[in-house]
């Protein structure tokens, strides 16, 4: 008998075992009796018995000999002297079998005084199981990094959960946050794309999941998501951040996977979360596993993809981007979390989280449903034996002041450069209050000041230009204040040169006028007119005897500095790049009708 690979079973032969696993692990396993009478065969001899090793079996004939093994089968025996008596029928393993715990990988049963042989394999029942991805109810397994959540039953079957598991002290300690996590697309509040209606939740429910980027803030839901869309399809899934992994373990989940298609032809879903922590180099390595479709990629970022994400990955995913979490979306998630705690763990509810303070920290979460749910576990934390009778009760007050809040802006991210726009646009629009507000909350959040500062020399010469020529000198001197004395004293220079800049009036016609000069170098052969020979410098004499510099008529000279004379190639001449306006002509339908 030989142990097949991937079912454990035994096969008759080893020259069957390749048949064997081209029927998919059903023809040619040997039956309970027949591997009874080869352990039987193969028992150490009863020292009755006599020493020429003929049988006294009376049913056998007198002087016949018991029939040899195969090499094979005799090689995949323990040795005599270890051989164990089989178990009896009272101590066989019983088919429900649970695994040992979170994370363990086969089901293990410890017969007490009987030894398992090698020949039983690595585990009857818990390896066919993981070959054909088949878990039976009751059963929860996590394998190599995969999620630690129950394994759903295949795509197709009458439920798509297994049964919850008993929730356990690790599962209590973990934040609220993630025990509050959605289970199934249903419980996902705030995106449209996995609402009844959603693009990414047609495709999840028809079990065409493509590979994806998802691009959302934090606390929008991506891991969620991922987790909802494993639970669905069924397939084989392993979730991993770019924080913590290498190239040299993802190519060995991509080999994983192979493997895994190839035998069972079980799909695998890998989640990597923070995908834009990868160089664009490490994530070459993903190229050839998802255009091959090997894997099922579903990345995570909360950056911009088009500028973290390689283009030839990106070219290979769909991109789902997420929205913001409304208030009233945050408010739903903290009010299904509270009800969640009052059922399962019997939370006694204080007055002071009531409607009010809900609302307020659905507000100061910002979108955020991961900070929305750390400030609820705080205030449940704060009022937990808080009592109306004790010399100082805890108030609503005080919960909101133990409340901290640190402002989302990512220096090196989209935030860095959507809020200096934002203020840019908000001082070209003569705005002081919105531009105000966006200074502050660069500098509150760490902006650095010479960053802004050298904004401002910008907008001093692009949108206020040639109408208050004093404003470039202000700002220039506003980024020399801010050099030499930094923060937080240096917020007071460049809050009087932003606000100068918004009451000041606009002109961009240097700005537009330079900007005609680019466009025409942009027309065939402009770029590389000759210049006037009357305009050359002549630093040698062959250069004057060619004529450079000859006609020059000097305007000092002049009475009044008045000349007739071009400057302009001849190709050009007439042509005018500075208009006259000092702003465009357009008129705003809004701004007539407030005038009306």
């Amino acid at each position: 008998m030989v142990v097949c690979p991937l079912c454990s079973q035994g096969v008759k032969s080893l020259d069957l075992i390749n048949q064997h696993i081209d029927s998919g692990c059903k023809a040619f396993i040997e039956s309970e009796s027949e591997s009874e009478k080869e352990r039987t065969s193969s028992s150490p001899p009863n020292p009755q018995n006599p020493p020429n090793g003929t049988s006294q079996n009376p049913s056998q004939p007198p002087g016949s000999t018991q029939k040899k093994r195969s090499a094979a089968s005799t090689f995949f025996q323990t040795p005599s002297a270890k051989r164990q008596a089989p178990p009896s029928t009272a101590t066989k393993l019983n088919s429900n079998v649970f695994y040992g715990g979170m994370g363990s990988t086969t089901a293990t049963a410890t017969v007490t005084g009987v030894k398992r042989r090698f020949d039983e394999g690595p585990g009857r029942l818990s390896s066919p199981i993981l070959a054909r991805g088949d878990v039976p109810d009751g059963i929860n397994r996590a394998q190599n990094k995969e999620t630690a959540e129950p394994v759903p039953k295949p795509h197709g079957s009458s439920t798509e959960l297994a049964p919850p598991v008993k929730r356990s002290k690790t599962h209590r300690a973990a934040p609220l946050a993630e025990r509050m996590r959605p289970h199934s697309l249903d419980e996902v509040f705030g995106q449209d794309l996995v609402g009844p209606n959603g693009v990414l939740r047609s495709l999840i429910e028809s079990d065409r999941v493509p590979s994806m980027i998802i691009w959302g803030s934090s606390g929008t839901g991506k891991t969620t998501i991922a987790r909802c869309i494993a639970r669905r399809v069924g397939s084989r899934f392993i979730e991993l951040n770019a924080t913590s992994t290498g190239v040299a373990e993802c190519k060995k989940l991509f080999a994983e996977a192979a493997n895994e298609s190839t035998l069972t032809g079980r799909k695998t879903i890998i989640f990597c979360d923070e995908i834009h922590r990868f160089s664009k180099s490490q994530q070459d390595v993903f190229l050839k596993p998802v255009e091959a479709g090997t894997i099922t990629l579903i990345g995570a970022t909360t950056e911009n993809p088009s500028f973290k994400i390689q283009s030839a990955l990106l070219s290979r995913c769909r991109t789902f981007t997420l929205q913001s979490l409304t208030r009233e979306d945050v408010q739903r998630i903290l009010l299904r979390a509270i009800q969640q705690m009052i059922d399962e763990e019997e939370l006694e509810l204080s007055s002071l989280i009531d409607e009010e303070l809900i609302q307020y920290l659905s507000a100061f979460s910002d979108g955020d449903a991961r900070t929305a749910l750390n400030l609820l576990e705080l205030a449940l934390s704060l009022t937990t034996g808080n009592k109306p009778d004790t010399p100082t009760p805890l108030t609503k007050e005080d919960i909101k002041a133990s409340l901290t809040k640190t402002l989302v802006y990512d220096r090196a991210g989209d935030q860095h450069y959507d809020t200096i726009s934002a203020f840019h646009k908000s001082v070209r629009g003569s705005d002081p209050d919105a531009a105000l507000y966006y200074l502050a909350r660069m500098l509150q959040s760490g902006e650095d000041p010479l960053f802004v500062a050298r904004r401002m020399v910008v907008i001093a010469s692009e949108d206020v230009g040639l109408a208050d020529n004093t404003l470039l000198p202000l700002a220039t001197a506003a980024y020399t204040a801010a050099q030499q004395i930094g923060m937080p004293e240096a917020r007071i220079p460049l809050a009087h040169c932003a606000v100068a800049l918004c009451l000041a009036p606009k002109s961009t016609r240097a700005y537009r006028g330079l900007n005609n000069a680019y466009s025409a170098l942009q027309e065939p052969g402009v770029a590389g007119l000759p210049v006037p020979l009357h305009l050359r410098n002549a630093p040698t004499r062959l250069m004057k005897d060619l004529g450079y510099g000859a006609e020059y008529k000097y305007p000092p000279n002049y009475r009044e500095g008045r000349v007739r004379q071009d400057y302009l190639p001849e190709e050009l001449l007439g042509r005018r790049f500075l208009e006259e306006r000092d702003l465009g002509t357009e008129v705003d339908p809004d701004v007539e009708m407030v005038d009306k």
